[in-house]
């Protein structure tokens, strides 16, 4: 008797331990996803990526100013149209730096992607386009994309002086590859930062981003 008595003990604390460890799962499902990429109205991700001169670069080292995440990539269709047919994201980052805003380029192409390209290459492929971003960061292993949720490109943010993500979507309004609809288009970068830099809320903060994938390594 006394041994059945032991069993059913040691029955009931089985029992127990599998609804704690069923209670348990929960909490660590929602602990898995709370990494999620950060959104508008969140405090931006701290990075550090090299740029293409093999230099550091944190974006703490910008605090106090607004700032402008553009992810490209030059083998893309919908980032030539914004640079070599038309010249808009050139044109777009003069206007910007012109105020005193910081604007910086970011590759997340895997070094094993077709588009991949050196550092070099990447920085000449500017220079011909009349491109001015503060700094070109090469983020082969997707890390900053990924903080961010950089899904094509062009994909663009704006983050505050407080260091505050206050934009995140297109370039403009009009999602195709065709460099004459940027005539017919809102930018919404340009629009955001005169917004921002006024003082004033940014009337569009969240818009679809339009062009390529973003071509990223194998999530490991």
């Amino acid at each position: 008797m006394k041994t059945r008595v032991v069993s059913v003990f040691g029955l009931v604390v089985s029992a127990f331990a599998a609804v704690a460890a069923v209670a348990a799962f929960p909490a660590q499902a929602q602990l898995a996803t709370s990494s999620a990429p950060a959104s508008v109205g969140q405090v931006a991700p701290a990075f550090t990526a090299m740029d293409i001169h093999g230099k550091a670069v944190k974006l703490a080292d910008f605090k106090g100013k607004h700032v402008v995440l553009e992810w490209t990539n030059p083998g893309c269709p919908f980032v030539r149209k914004h640079y070599e047919q038309s010249g808009n994201m050139p044109a777009t980052q003069k206007s910007a730096t012109a105020q005193g805003v910081v604007w910086l380029s970011i590759n997340s192409t895997t070094t094993t992607h077709q588009d991949h390209v050196s550092p070099s290459d990447f920085g000449a492929w500017q220079k011909r386009q009349g491109a001015v971003p503060t700094a070109t960061l090469m983020d082969t292993d997707g890390k900053v994309g990924r903080l961010y949720g950089a899904r094509t490109t062009p994909h663009l943010y704006i983050v505050d002086p407080q260091g505050k993500l206050v934009y995140a979507g297109g370039i403009d309004s009009v999602a195709s590859a065709n460099a004459a609809d940027i005539k017919t288009a809102t930018n919404y970068v340009n629009q955001g930062l005169g917004e921002a830099l006024n003082g004033k809320p940014i009337s569009k903060a969240v818009t679809r981003a339009y062009g390529c994938s973003v071509k990223y390594a194998d999530a490991g």
